[in-house]
């Protein structure tokens, strides 16, 4: 009976070990083990179309503007500005989809120890560009947004 319950257990453990591969882990980098800014310039290189062209026009309002609020005044992976680092990252669960060379990482967590609020389930678009998962979009199911949909630019107030 051992090797029946062992199976099964093996049976229920593998698809889950499934869910977490190299797309997962592109996610994983901006929660654990700290929360990283994604419009930072130092992590450009792990992003591409269409989020990137976002980041170059909050660049851009940042250097004509830089006493005022950029376009991105969040971290967008969290969808908030507040957040407990432990609480995030002890509540993190990553769901990966793989379709050939795009693939759909579902992150969520809590913000905080306590509160309904603090819920996340933010959705990362990747795409595989010369060999290597890259973040084309991020999508906020919590809040109903998406990153590259976000305005940015010239007001026409």
């Amino acid at each position: 009976m051992r090797p029946i319950v062992l199976a099964a257990a093996m049976s229920i453990a593998l698809p889950a070990a499934a869910l977490a591969g190299p797309a997962s882990k592109a996610v994983k980098f901006f929660y654990v083990p700290e929360v990283k800014f994604e419009a930072d310039a130092k992590y450009r290189d792990r992003f591409t179309e269409p989020v990137t062209k976002l980041f170059e026009l909050n660049d851009k309002a940042q250097k004509e503007k830089p006493d005022e609020v950029s376009c991105i005044d969040f971290a967008p992976g969290l969808d908030a500005q507040d957040f407990d680092q432990k609480t995030v990252s002890k509540t993190l669960k990553l769901a990966e989809t793989v379709n050939g060379d795009t693939a759909e990482v579902t992150a969520s967590f809590n913000l905080f120890p306590e509160g309904d609020d603090s819920n996340r389930e933010m959705v990362w678009s990747l795409k595989k560009v010369d060999g290597r998962w890259k973040i084309a979009d991020i999508t906020s199911k919590t809040s109903d947004w998406t990153l590259s949909a976000l305005g940015c630019g010239s007001s026409t107030e």
